[in-house]
């Protein structure tokens, strides 16, 4: 059996559609397994013993961060390692480590954890999703950032879905790393431009040094520390550490990811 938390997510969803609801989806209320339309427990992740895991099964683990992500995740990792598991896939994020900034170092201690586990893993490693762009967008139709002319090789989801799907259905390899990126990547000049063509209304992309972009979210209601590391962590990106394209995801799929002009339409 596949098992899939996170099952109502961008991510999730799609994967279940790629294994053609032969899964079991993890969800927190029954109404969202019904939507779903495939076999469902209602579990939690700060209960891992709700997570219905048994000999040579497989475990999709993901979901959005929250307060207690890292201790929950690494529970369920523990949980995965003693119930027998055949193999656990996990989505992080490319380059963390567990002294990363904010979320990034979150998964990074997840990561190591998974690592040390004795259970088999894979560990999806993407950069920024496609489909979280628009709504960067304000009203105005600005993005703010502190990127730079730095590029990045934004996926869309559904091509981690498709992934996770052949890594899951195949035999269990090595443990293995995977960096996910799209065809290409992209300046946020570029990506305005893109969203431009596809909407119809202008966008453009406002560069803000690291204080100036710290303290505009702070004014929108960040606290400072977590607003300082953001704007930082948006500096990091901008570096040129995602710059760098993949072919992780044609070697696995026998097909080139989605580009942005794709995904946009």
């Amino acid at each position: 059996m596949i098992v899939v938390t996170g099952a109502t997510g961008t991510i999730g969803r799609a994967l279940i559609g790629e294994l053609g609801g032969a899964a079991r989806a993890v969800v927190r209320r029954a109404d969202q397994g019904e939507e779903l339309g495939c076999d469902y427990v209602v579990g939690d992740l700060e209960r891992p013993e709700s997570i219905p895991v048994e000999p040579g099964d497989r475990l999709f683990l993901n979901s959005a961060q929250w307060p207690g992500f890292v201790a929950a995740h690494r529970a369920v990792v523990d949980h995965a390692a003693a119930a027998g598991a055949a193999q656990v896939v996990t989505v992080s994020v490319r380059g963390v480590t567990s002294g990363s900034l904010l979320g990034f170092g979150m998964h990074g201690r997840v990561d190591d954890h998974l690592k040390a586990s004795g259970v088999p893993w894979s560990i999806l490693a993407p950069v920024g999703f496609m489909q979280n762009l628009a709504g960067d967008v304000d009203e105005e139709g600005r993005i703010f950032g502190s990127y730079g002319r730095g590029r990045v090789g934004y996926i869309d989801a559904r091509d981690i879905a498709a992934v996770a799907a052949v890594l899951l259905t195949r035999p269990v390899g090595a443990d293995a790393t995977y960096e996910l990126t799209g065809p290409a990547a992209y300046t946020h000049d570029e990506i305005a431009a893109e969203l431009t063509r596809a909407s119809g209304r202008t966008v453009r992309y406002v560069d803000l040094p690291v204080e100036q972009a710290a303290a505009r979210l702070e004014k929108r209601g960040m606290p400072a520390p977590a607003a300082r590391d953001l704007a930082e962590l948006m500096a990091q990106i901008g570096d040129g550490r995602w710059a760098s394209t993949t072919t992780t995801v044609s070697d696995i799929l026998g097909r080139r990811p989605r580009s942005l002009r794709e995904f946009l339409g």
